[in-house]
């Protein structure tokens, strides 16, 4: 089947999304032109108004449809207590667990010198003039347990080492229900350094 100037296009940006290949954008192309096309309506009618009604929040840059989002705007929340993240899916998830009631900040990213990203092409600078305002006790670094993201996270600490304010990093280590055998060994290296005295 010769593609039409419209499906090669809809297959090429579906190959956009992460891991998405050419087999399966062609796949879900025609899948939704075939059997459902009240459903690809409903996607591009959702994805429109996602990409122009959603900014960044101006506090702590996650996803927003406000200029402030909620959990900045909640006076509930510890804002002494200030959680660094790459992405607003990390927020996602750290929300989800229903154990932190710090605030946020997402830098968009990480460092990596190799892709040419550094700090200035992050939200650092921003991070820096928050901290710098004298609210925040305590920074929780919980970049990603990379390579980029353990150097993205010493790179912020070091750059506040002058500054009279606790940071932490979050700890890396076994999973929940994890057996050692199936955990690689960066995973267990890390454990093992980060071990804590049990109370008897």
């Amino acid at each position: 089947m010769s593609l039409t100037p419209k499906l090669e296009a809809l297959i090429q940006a579906l190959r956009r999304l992460p891991g998405v290949g050419p087999k399966t954008a062609q796949r879900m192309a025609l899948h939704l032109l075939e059997r459902d096309r009240d459903a690809a309506l409903q996607i591009s009618g959702a994805l429109s108004d996602a990409a122009t009604g959603i900014g960044e929040c101006e506090q702590c840059h996650s996803l927003s449809e406000e200029t402030v989002c909620e959990i900045c705007d909640n006076a509930a929340r510890d804002r002494k207590t200030l959680c660094v993240l790459e992405s607003p899916i990390d927020l996602m998830a750290i929300e989800q667990t229903g154990g932190y009631s710090g605030l946020y900040f997402v830098l968009g990213g990480h460092l990596s010198p190799i892709d040419g990203i550094g700090p200035e092409d992050l939200n650092i600078d921003q991070l820096l003039d928050r901290v710098f305002q004298g609210e925040v006790e305590e920074l929780v670094l919980a970049t990603n347990p990379t390579v980029e993201g353990e150097a993205t996270a010493h790179y912020i600490a070091e750059q506040l080492r002058s500054l009279d304010i606790k940071v932490s990093r979050i700890a890396h280590g076994v999973p929940v229900g994890g057996e050692l055998e199936f955990v690689d060994g960066g995973t267990l290296a890390h454990a093992l350094a980060g071990r804590r005295q049990m109370e008897r």
